[in-house]
């Protein structure tokens, strides 16, 4: 290729990066608002956060428009090739966050009356903690190709799943002892699910950075610690 056209396929390479990344940051943004909105029951934030997932659907379908005609037109191989699937994997799991996050907001509004429980506010906020870690970290480490801070992000994820675990068998606690709290209790666990999936995601993100600076995705099967059965039902 003419030194041109590969200047132009490199800006075209990292004009799609440059989408992926701000899909990142709007999921960023999506997930902290959604989970300030659940803490604070502030439901016009909530609406804002619903509002916010059609500009992270409109990038993922840039995404992967802008790959598909790349695969197309450049036909690229090795790393490139790499790089052009990497950010369509990347795309769909960013918006699947943006879903997820949409979908704790949804419940937000949804709820009725109060909960007071500072054991569960302790266990969800820890548990928000290490998945915006989780996020911000393998978002970093898609930004500079960083395959061992992506393996560290995938190791990292049954911490999360712990947590989760533990509060759902607290809220079913609570349900248990007192019928009147079954409604409310049902919305939070189904929020502290959406947040698990978020945590799982990221670990999806981070074994496609793995892929695209290594040429391996990897093939062991992470270890699962939730054992709740319980899906989180985001919704488009």
């Amino acid at each position: 290729m003419s030194e041109h056209t590969v200047s132009s396929f490199d800006e075209e390479l990292k004009e799609i990066a440059g989408r992926v990344s701000e899909m990142g940051g709007l999921a960023e943004v999506m997930l902290n608002d959604a989970i300030s909105a659940l803490v604070r029951m502030d439901k016009e934030l909530a609406r804002r956060v619903i509002a916010q997932d059609k500009r992270v659907d409109a990038l993922q379908f840039e995404v992967e428009e802008q790959a598909i005609l790349i695969i197309a037109r450049r036909q690229p191989v090795a790393s490139d090739l790499r790089d052009v699937i990497s950010a369509m994997r990347i795309s769909n799991d960013l918006e699947r966050v943006g879903d997820l996050a949409k979908n704790i907001a949804k419940r937000v509004i949804a709820i009725e009356g109060s909960f007071d429980s500072k054991k569960f506010a302790l266990g969800v906020e820890h548990m928000v903690e290490l998945t915006q870690v989780q996020l911000k970290d393998v978002l970093d480490a898609y930004g500079s190709r960083d395959a061992v801070a992506a393996a560290s992000v995938r190791d990292r994820d049954d911490e999360v799943d712990a947590l989760y675990t533990s509060i759902f068998r607290e809220l079913l606690t609570y349900m248990m002892e007192d019928p009147r709290q079954i409604s409310i209790c049902a919305h939070l666990l189904f929020c502290a699910k959406n947040i698990e999936r978020i945590g799982d995601h990221a670990t999806n993100i981070a074994e496609n950075v793995i892929y695209m600076s290594t040429g391996v995705l990897p093939t062991d099967e992470r270890q699962k610690v939730d054992e709740t059965g319980v899906e989180a039902g985001a919704a488009s």
